[in-house]
């Protein structure tokens, strides 16, 4: 049974043009052709990854964070109550009836909200790796392609298709690639958790898809190519995230112009009406469609759709800050509940005033676990 699926599996009519079977990438002549087998290596060099990334984020990011003066804040922490405790795990809202008073209640869901967001210096930690992964990538991605006929001809991608042999540098592009990407995936329970958590899952699960397809149907020109073109914005973003981090916002928010402009030329006009069109028109011209070149367009087709949703959440916040509506540039979305916090704090408080005033006795003030100055929560 087994057998069986791995025989279907790998059966060339699904990965090759017609006529070609896999005995036509075997190595010889000293021409090596890329095999599935040489992507087992990427799990350990995730598992490696994520060492490095431990020791960068100790021994680089946080004194580079000191430096910008960008600390732990000690949070207050919510008081064990376990009826509390259950509410919030499991439906995220206040209970009617506690034992306690309405503003013990709201108190103490702040604090325990506050205990799960994430620090400062965690989400500027996170954003340094990444910086320096794709500024890394990206400059070796173009060292790697640049001398490259295909870079200049699109044409070129297929040329001998798909007997193309490969060379060291496409090779540890590939494996550092997909390293990377499965130790994203590795990761994100523990990362900083945004609001396109979802969507982030469905690209990091695409683009892994992607990279392994294209290696081992040797759709390796075109990968390069996808794999350079995405790199080329993403360190502007996470550049962006640690000055804003670090309080320069108007530094950050000059990044996130650039990232904007970056982002829709590569993403939106490169991507689809160049490397999309190489991919869906050209490779017709030399053979019939076969299920890999549909199902290699459809995941493509995939990371297109999400770049659309990204462009329009970037376009939204970049025309907010422009026009001086939005202060605070990339991470102001992922804060504003502080404010909000903050807002229905003082609201409670003037309500419970004036009710106290208006039944003739001075407000008092409780001493429990959950009184306390709320500057300190936020």
């Amino acid at each position: 049974m087994l057998q069986t699926l791995y025989d279907y599996f790998w059966w060339e009519r699904l990965w090759l043009p017609v006529n070609l079977t896999w005995a036509d990438l075997e190595d010889r002549d000293g021409r090596v052709y890329a095999k599935a087998s040489d992507l087992y290596i990427t799990l350990p060099l995730a598992l490696l990854f994520l060492i490095v990334r431990y020791f960068f984020e100790l021994y680089v990011a946080t004194p580079l964070a000191a430096l910008l003066n960008i600390k732990e804040k000690t949070r207050l922490r919510a008081p064990p109550n376990a009826t509390l405790e259950h509410f919030y795990l499991t439906s995220g809202k206040q209970p009617k009836q506690s034992g306690l008073s309405g503003r013990q209640v709201e108190r103490w869901f702040r604090r325990r909200r506050n205990q799960d967001r994430p620090s400062l210096l965690k989400k500027f930690r996170e954003a340094s790796w990444r910086f320096t992964f794709y500024l890394i990538a990206f400059i070796a991605g173009m060292a790697v392609i640049v001398d490259k006929p295909w870079f200049y001809d699109m044409k070129k991608v297929w040329e001998g298709y798909p007997i193309q042999s490969t060379i060291p540098s496409q090779y540890w592009y590939y494996m550092i690639e997909l390293s990377f990407y499965w130790s994203l995936l590795f990761s994100i329970a523990s990362d900083v958790k945004r609001k396109d958590f979802k969507e982030q899952i469905i690209h990091h699960v695409a683009t892994i898809i992607l990279i392994s397809f294209s290696w081992f149907a040797n759709y390796i020109r075109a990968g390069t190519l996808i794999m350079a073109l995405h790199d080329s914005s993403d360190y502007l973003l996470e550049s962006a995230k640690m000055f804003n981090y670090a309080g320069w916002k108007n530094t950050c928010n000059n990044i996130f112009i650039i990232f904007a402009i970056v982002f829709i030329i590569t993403r939106l006009v490169i991507l689809p009406f160049w490397i999309l069109h190489c991919t869906l028109v050209y490779p017709l011209e030399l053979y019939p469609a076969f299920f890999g070149y549909y199902f290699f367009n459809s995941m493509m087709g995939v990371l297109q759709l999400l770049h659309i949703f990204w462009a329009y959440l970037i376009l939204r916040m970049a025309h907010k800050f422009i026009t001086g509506k939005e202060l605070g540039g990339v991470a102001r979305p992922e804060t504003s509940g502080q404010g909000s916090t903050i807002r229905k704090t003082q609201f409670l408080r003037k309500r419970q005033f004036k009710k106290g005033w208006e039944e003739g006795c001075p407000l008092k003030k409780t001493s429990s676990a959950f009184n306390g100055p709320t500057a300190t929560e936020q």
